[in-house]
């Protein structure tokens, strides 16, 4: 098992597992505890697939890419040694914060299996899975080579880019396909072309040209190549001498360094680095950038299908996908906000100002986490459904906290009153005067209580039930004191009353302040989540042009060389090819644009509706306090 740290990096994995199978009904089955090893890994991934005729030594260059001499199996029979597909997860050595996953392959054409389908369908799930597809074969590029590669021509049959009953032109392929290596072992031939020298590169581009001409034989040589110019978008070629004496190829992974031809260790470090340098990071279709817990589920969703006896289709594949990368993207957005608040929640209470300030800092790191998980929220569901969790857990911090602060002021009422209770009790209050000396030891208390509690979101609430709460003591206080004319009992009734009523209003103005600062805080959100949904939508549209730019470009080389070659006919099937990817591409773009106003404007209609409930909340508060009558002057001396 790969063992992985906090950030969800892989340490190391000292040994490949079997990722993909055959079950004992032959069907391809995924091994659960390698899907497990790809789950933990949150890091973008760089996927290097080998695929190639069984026994062409396709696991001697999958172990070097992973640093190792041995780990994927060489063999030394004709047995073919790989079975299914396995897969090495190792820290990418250029790209940091990256792993790298090397799948090698089964042996393709094994004489023990002989099941062309089987061999075609691994094929495919390499293309599938990889970002950039190693083609391993020995001694040339030579015609009998590329018929053997039959595979390419049966691609379009074994994947689709939409569902089958969605018609989409095969060109369309060039766009997701993986880069294209072909790795040529035990050349022996000299790199010239007409009696001058070419690189490997030229060579096989050379090995690729087409024939002129409309017969059976001409279509059936060029329709491989075509198919390789067509889907692969970047090619490459190493070219690999022997690597050491053939009695001893066979254990070539056991062999020391100075046992092997120095040329075949340069060629080989030549391959792993250019890998290394130039091999790109998985994306899906629509640009979302692949993790290790998204390939396991893409390999689950493949295989899957194909054992259901349909065929995988890229676009399910990128449903699927978004369902459940939105989902987890919800999920983690929400713990963000949840575990910076609950940390906050051991500090309760606090001003209003302080838990809003980082309810709206947690909030934005919430929607920030959202947004580089999920794609193709095209409706926004997903974001709408985290931002009404964060708000009704929001309110429930902000009850939390007033709890704590409505504690907090009653302990302290209790504490400061303690004396005037005691008082109270023994009847120090029921004499000629009590009223005035009542009246100026609640005035110290109530002085006293304001100047401690006066950052408690609680403390003119908390003041008016304990005024209220005296309002019997003090009546009998009042009626006691037999130095009071009736006249002046009276005028203090009055006052006492008059007292419990601006409390009240002091109340209601500081519960308006509250959500007048409540107010302006989601104003500052909403502008922000705006800006964060703008900013993704440009990442999306950017990497849609980047991705028909790609294709279009190669298209066009392609176009120009078989112009050079006087391929008319062919150059203008590629010219109507071009146009229709033009074509499509305006169409997304438009749709993608409908999609991405409706998007903003249902935000913005959500955000004016939850102020609009604000404001709504502020208006009735306001009429509250403005129909209360204003006190004249207040009773006992209270300020």
């Amino acid at each position: 098992m790969v063992e992985v740290n906090v950030f969800g990096c892989p340490e190391a994995m000292d040994k490949p597992v079997c990722l993909i199978d055959t079950a004992s009904d032959g069907k391809l089955c995924v091994q659960h505890s390698a899907l497990q090893v790809l789950e933990q890994i949150q890091q973008p991934v760089v996927v290097v697939a080998v695929v190639g005729l069984y026994r062409t030594g396709k696991s001697y260059l999958m172990n070097r890419l992973a640093g190792k001499q041995t780990g994927f199996a060489l063999g030394s029979t004709i047995e073919s040694k790989t079975k299914g597909i396995w897969m090495w997860c190792v820290p990418h050595p250029n790209k940091a914060g990256t792993t790298l996953v090397l799948l090698d392959t089964e042996g393709l054409g094994d004489v023990d299996k002989g099941d062309s389908v089987h061999d075609t369908r691994i094929f495919s799930l390499a293309v599938l899975l990889s970002s950039t597809l190693v083609l391993n074969s020995r001694g040339t590029i030579d015609n009998r080579a590329i018929e053997e590669l039959q595979y390419v021509t049966e691609l379009t049959e074994y994947i689709k880019i939409k569902s089958p009953e969605e018609v989409v032109d095969d060109g369309e392929f060039v766009k997701f396909f993986p880069s294209f290596i072909w790795a040529v072992r035990d050349f022996t031939l000299q790199l010239k072309i007409n009696e001058k020298d070419a690189t490997e590169d030229e060579y096989l581009e050379f090995a690729l040209k087409l024939k002129l001409g409309t017969s059976m034989q001409v279509n059936n040589y060029n329709l491989p190549r075509e198919c390789i110019r067509k889907y692969f978008p970047s090619r490459k070629c190493f070219t690999f001498p022997f690597p050491t004496n053939p009695d001893n190829v066979s254990y070539l992974e056991t062999l020391d360094p100075e046992e092997i031809s120095e040329r075949f260790l340069e060629v080989t470090n030549r391959f792993c680095q250019f890998i290394f340098d130039q091999s790109q990071v998985k994306n899906l279709k629509d640009g979302h950038t692949v993790t290790g817990r998204v390939l396991g589920h893409l390999v689950k969703t493949y295989v899957d299908t194909i054992a259901s006896g349909a065929v995988p289709c890229l676009e399910n594949a990128v449903i699927a996908m978004a369902l459940i990368e939105n989902e987890a993207a919800f999920q983690e957005g929400l713990e963000v906000y949840q575990s910076g608040m609950e940390k906050l929640k051991k500090s309760f209470p606090l001003e209003l100002n302080e838990i809003t300030c980082e309810h709206q800092c947690f909030s934005l790191m919430a929607t920030q986490t959202f947004m580089k998980r999920s794609f193709r929220d095209s409706d926004g569901k997903f974001l709408t459904s985290l931002e009404e969790a964060i708000n009704h857990q929001f309110d429930r911090y902000l009850q939390d906290n007033e709890k704590a602060s409505e504690a907090k002021c009653e302990c302290l009422l209790s504490v400061l009153s303690e004396a005037m209770t005691e008082r109270i009790n023994q009847g120090f209050y029921a004499t000629a005067g009590g009223y005035n000396l009542f009246c100026q030891d609640l005035e110290d208390i109530v002085n006293q209580y304001n100047t401690l509690a006066y950052q408690e979101v609680k403390i003119a609430e908390v003041l008016e039930k304990f005024l209220q709460q005296k309002v019997a003591v003090t009546t009998a206080i009042l009626q006691a004191d037999d130095k009071l004319t009736e006249n002046e009992r009276r005028i203090c009734e009055e006052r006492e009353r008059a007292v419990l009523l601006e409390q009240e209003i002091k109340t209601q103005e500081e519960r308006q302040r509250q959500l007048e600062e409540k107010m302006v805080t989601e104003e500052q959100n909403n502008e922000e989540r705006v800006r964060q949904v703008i900013q993704k939508m440009e990442e999306e549209m950017s990497f849609q042009q980047q991705e028909t730019q790609r294709a279009m470009d190669s298209k066009l080389r392609e176009q120009a060389a078989l112009m050079e070659k006087g391929f008319q006919e062919k150059a203008d099937k590629m010219a109507s090819e071009i146009e229709q990817l033009r074509r499509n591409n305006n169409e997304v773009e438009d749709r993608k644009s409908r999609e991405f106003a409706q998007k903003i404007a249902d935000q913005e209609r959500r955000n004016a509706q939850n102020l609009e409930v604000m404001r709504q909340q502020h208006r009735q508060q306001m009429e509250a306090i403005n129909s209360r009558p204003r006190p004249s002057s207040p009773g006992c001396s209270i300020q």
